[in-house]
């Protein structure tokens, strides 16, 4: 068994209760966690060498464990260290999304005004699609300005799964 990468791009995948999860590192922070058939994904072949979680960068170890607590419903914050690539723009989209609560949820008109632009709730969509790190980096979250279920990079039903996690978890209705 080889040692677990510290350092470099590398990808390894998980299960989970919404199918194969695939997790990137640069080897410090994770990069992307995309599902199957995820609009969006960059081609895998950037993603480096695919490795078996046992032997891959810690921050992928712990991001399973993480992802492991969340679909059981012990878990309601992750705790990771976190690199997307995107522009300024999407990287501030992203940063709001860290920001609404577990078991609650957005519109992207509130989302476009807390960024300061209440005009930009397309653009928010737009960012919001392009999110590289789903589940940890909450774009489920987001919804429609009627509270209405929108699209979703990992497919609507995905979207579904994970809002009614939250709400059996966190005890309240989300739309």
């Amino acid at each position: 068994m080889s040692a677990p990468v510290t350092g470099g791009s590398a990808h390894s995948t998980t299960e989970s209760p919404i199918g194969t999860l695939t997790l990137v590192t640069d080897g410090d922070a994770l990069t992307g966690l995309y599902m199957e058939s995820h609009r969006h994904a960059p081609d895998p072949q950037s993603w480096g060498p695919s490795r078996a979680p046992a032997e891959s960068a810690p921050v992928v170890r712990a991001a399973i464990s993480q992802l492991s607590a969340y679909f059981r419903g012990e878990l309601t914050h992750f705790d990771l260290a976190l690199a997307p690539s995107g522009t300024l723009f999407q990287k501030q989209v992203w940063e709001q999304l860290l920001r609404i609560p577990y078991g609650e949820t957005a519109s992207y008109g509130e989302l476009a005004a807390l960024l300061g632009n209440p005009g930009a709730s397309r653009a928010v969509g737009l960012a919001n699609g392009r999110n590289p790190i789903s589940i940890i980096v909450p774009c489920h979250r987001v919804v429609g300005a009627a509270g209405q279920l929108t699209g979703y990079g990992g497919g609507l039903e995905r979207k579904q799964v994970l809002l009614a996690l939250e709400q059996r978890v966190a005890g309240h209705s989300l739309w």
